[in-house]
């Protein structure tokens, strides 16, 4: 009897063309993010740096008839966009990863789509447009006024693995909860609005008396603040910053929510 040589099972091939399929697919939906965020808008993606601008600007205005210098270093600009961006990435990453199943439900029926897919997309281009931000706005503030600061660029981007991390687990928890319940979306927006107060973006946590500050240091977010201030400013030192907290704040989320998705992303896709 001859034996004739065949081919692998398809089943054999199947991971390598998903790979390249899944691919094309988070690409597809980066376009598709890309124009349906800031193509509809007039100026596109200059709103994205000009939202923070005016911002920073405003609390700039107000604070320099308040005091005379800022917490940290003597311009008020850089001191507020120090904590108002990485507070702006995590923010942002909370609600576009939320958002993530109900954005995408059309597609997601096709079999080629997975919500992973949904979720990857939202994850990296809101990523790189706030980097590309965050760093044309820090950019901008030091040669504009000609500002002599040494960047540790290791600790800024420690900073910013931190607040994507942060804001990709718990976004994923809350992809499980605003596709089965809307609600939690305006929900999750209230309870976010006190963060700008409490997570040290206008003061320096470190400066705040100890029993205050050992209730504001359970707030992650604080963390990667004085993270970033600390790759800015050379003279502070962030002594209060705990990398392992920040990413066990982000991995226990992150898994629960990679759990229910996992158990119940058919039925969100009825909802």
């Amino acid at each position: 009897m001859n034996i004739q040589n065949t081919d692998l099972p398809p089943v054999a091939k199947r991971p390598l063309r998903r790979r390249f399929a899944t691919f094309r697919v988070v690409v597809a939906l980066i376009l598709r993010e890309m124009s349906t965020t800031y193509g509809r808008s007039p100026g596109g993606y200059i709103w994205a740096i000009l939202e923070p601008i005016g911002a920073i600007a405003i609390l700039s205005f107000v604070f320099v008839y308040l005091f005379r210098l800022p917490p940290l270093g003597t311009n008020f600009a850089l001191f507020m966009a120090s904590g108002f961006l990485p507070l702006g990435l995590y923010t942002g990453l909370t609600s576009k990863v939320g958002m993530s199943i109900p954005f995408s439900r059309p597609l997601l029926t096709y079999p080629a789509v997975h919500y992973i897919d949904a979720i990857a997309a939202r994850v990296i281009l809101h990523v790189i447009t706030q980097i590309v931000v965050m760093f044309i706005i820090l950019g901008g503030l030091i040669v504009y006024y000609d500002l002599n600061v040494t960047l540790n660029l290791w600790r800024i981007a420690d900073a910013i693995m931190m607040a994507v991390a942060l804001g990709t687990g718990i976004g994923l928890l809350n992809c499980y909860l605003m596709a089965m319940y809307p609600i939690w979306a305006t929900v999750w927006a209230v309870l976010n609005r006190p963060m700008f107060i409490i997570s040290g973006v206008f003061f320096l946590i470190d400066t705040v008396p100890q029993a205050y500050r050992d209730i504001l240091l359970y707030n992650p977010v604080a963390h990667i603040i004085m993270q970033l201030r600390s790759g800015i400013y050379v003279t502070y030192d962030a002594v209060y910053v705990s990398d392992i907290y920040v990413y066990l704040c982000a991995l226990i989320p992150g898994l629960f929510g990679l759990l229910l998705l996992h158990r119940y992303h058919n039925d969100l896709l009825e909802v």
